[in-house]
């Protein structure tokens, strides 16, 4: 990818990253203070500003060097706090505070595919082009971010989803992995491994996507 492909690119794309990350992390907050937790609540991450949940690291410099790599735009956002201990019932409620995230995302990608719809819909309009190519990245974006969510590895929501559901002792075994997640996913990032086994939940999404509205 070029410069200005890369710029283009940028602009077109940052208001889908925003809206994904943003969402992601408050619906988090938002569901841990249903259940009792009022720490996001707090230290105000319950909020659709985007500067809340940006992380240098993981919102700008990861999805910028993907991009610029030609591959599938991957990062994180600055993870809302959340106090398992406050929850009310912390193993069974943590479930659906994990659960919030990748679900926003896929309401996210379903929303953005209506919007592609619309502009395909009018194609003499001049915002059209735009708004379907914007609309496109944020599907994509989203499935990602949902399908990587979903991957049973803490600290990723997947990891929080199978520590909920996993009998003790399982579950606790897989908790001591917490310090070492990211490292692990990045490592299957980079090597092409985390593609393969994100693809087949990514295509399962865009099957659904494609079934609803003919994209």
């Amino acid at each position: 990818m070029n410069f200005n492909q890369l710029i283009e690119t940028i602009s077109l794309a940052a208001l889908p990253v925003l809206f994904a990350i943003t969402l992601h992390e408050a619906a988090h907050g938002y569901v841990a203070r249903h259940f009792g937790d009022m720490t996001a609540f707090q230290q105000g991450r319950i909020s659709l500003n985007p500067i809340r949940h940006i992380d240098p690291v993981g919102t700008i410099l990861l999805p910028l060097l993907t991009l610029w790599m030609g591959g599938i735009m991957f990062g994180w956002a600055k993870p809302v706090p959340v106090n398992f201990g406050a929850l009310r019932q912390p193993k069974k409620d943590m479930l659906w505070v994990a659960l919030a995230g990748p679900a926003s995302n896929i309401f996210m990608a379903l929303a953005w595919a209506l919007l592609a719809k619309i502009a395909m819909a009018f194609p003499e309009n001049y915002y059209s082009q735009p708004l379907l190519q914007m609309s496109f990245i944020g599907i994509k974006i989203n499935v990602v971010l949902a399908a990587l969510n979903l991957l049973p590895l803490p600290p990723l929501d997947g990891g929080r989803i199978a520590i909920s559901v996993l009998p003790h002792r399982q579950a606790f075994q897989l908790a001591k992995l917490e310090p070492y997640g990211m490292i692990i996913l990045i490592v299957l990032a980079f090597s092409g491994i985390l593609w393969f086994v994100l693809k087949p939940l990514m295509n399962v999404l865009y099957f659904i996507i494609q079934l609803v509205f003919g994209l």
